[in-house]
C-alpha cells in the first residue's frame, strides 16, 4: 500500500513542477525576448517482486520524475514601436551584453536605453557590446543599419557584437531573458540575419497552448491527490483492523 502512496505523492510533486514552469511562462508572456521553458520528464522501470519466499518477477512499474528543463529558442513575433532604442534581430543571432556581474551575457531583448554615462545599455543588466567594446553614444540621435552598424550624425560609431546559438542546443538561462555565453559561437559567414531598429521581439509563448497544458496538468495533480488520499485512508483502515486483532 505504501508503494501506491509514494507514487501518488511523486505524481503531485512532478505536476506541481510542471505548473510552476507553465506559470513562469505565462508571467513572462509580455517580456521582450523571453523564451519559453518546458520540463522534461524521465522514467525508469522498477521491478516489482512478490515477497512470498519467491524471486520471480511479477511485473514492472514505470516511475516518472522531472529530470531537467528545456528552453525553446524559437523566434517570437516582432512588435514595431518606432523607438530608436528598441532593436530586434531575426534568425538565431543574439546580442551581447557586458553584465554587471562581470560576465558576457546573450539576449534577444532589445529594449535598450542610455545609462547615466551615455552608454547603450539593457536596463539594469549591463551595457550593450559592439565589436570595439561597450557602445558609447552620448545622444538619443542614432541609427542602426540592418547589418548592426551604428551611426551617429552620419558617422560610423561601432557595429553590434552578435553571437550565434544553435536552436537545438541546450542553453543555460541567466535571469529572465538572458543566456550564458557557454553555448554561443561566432555568427557563421553564411548565416542570414537582419537588425530591425524600432522593433521588439516579444516572447515565443503560445497562450492557448500554455493554458491547455495548465488545465491538463492541474487535472493530473488533482487525480494524484485523490489517489494519495485513498491510499492514506486504506492504510489507516489497515492499522485500525490490526489494532482490533
Amino acid at each position: 500500500m505504501n508503494r501506491g502512496y509514494y507514487y501518488a505523492a511523486n505524481g503531485m510533486i512532478m505536476n506541481q513542477r510542471k505548473l510552476d514552469c507553465i506559470g513562469n511562462n505565462l508571467a513572462n508572456m509580455s517580456t521582450a525576448g523571453y523564451k519559453r521553458d518546458t520540463v522534461l520528464p524521465n522514467s525508469f522501470q522498477e521491478q516489482m517482486i512478490l515477497v512470498k519466499h519467491r524471486e520471480e518477477l511479477s511485473g514492472t512499474f514505470r516511475h516518472t520524475y522531472i529530470d531537467t528543463s528545456y528552453t525553446d529558442l524559437k523566434q517570437g513575433f516582432f512588435e514595431f514601436t518606432e523607438s530608436p532604442f528598441d532593436v530586434a534581430v531575426s534568425s538565431d543571432v543574439y546580442f551581447n551584453i557586458a553584465g554587471y556581474n562581470g560576465e558576457t551575457m546573450l539576449t534577444r531583448n532589445g529594449n535598450w536605453e542610455l545609462d547615466s554615462e551615455g552608454y547603450l545599455c539593457l536596463s539594469t543588466s549591463g551595457r550593450v557590446l559592439g565589436e570595439n567594446g561597450e557602445i558609447y553614444l552620448g545622444t538619443k540621435e542614432f541609427t542602426i543599419d540592418v547589418d548592426g552598424t551604428i551611426y551617429r550624425n552620419g558617422e560610423r560609431v561601432d557595429k553590434l557584437l552578435l553571437s550565434y546559438i544553435d536552436p537545438e542546443s541546450d542553453v543555460t538561462k541567466f535571469g529572465t531573458n538572458m543566456f550564458t555565453a557557454a553555448s554561443a559561437t561566432a555568427v557563421p559567414e553564411d548565416a542570414r540575419y537582419e537588425i530591425l531598429q524600432g522593433a521588439l521581439e516579444r516572447s515565443n509563448i503560445d497562450l492557448n497552448y500554455e493554458l491547455t497544458m495548465m488545465m491538463n496538468t492541474n487535472r493530473l495533480y488533482e487525480a494524484s491527490s485523490a489517489i494519495l488520499k485513498l491510499a492514506d485512508g486504506m492504510n489507516q483502515n489497515c492499522v485500525n483492523l490490526c489494532k482490533k486483532v
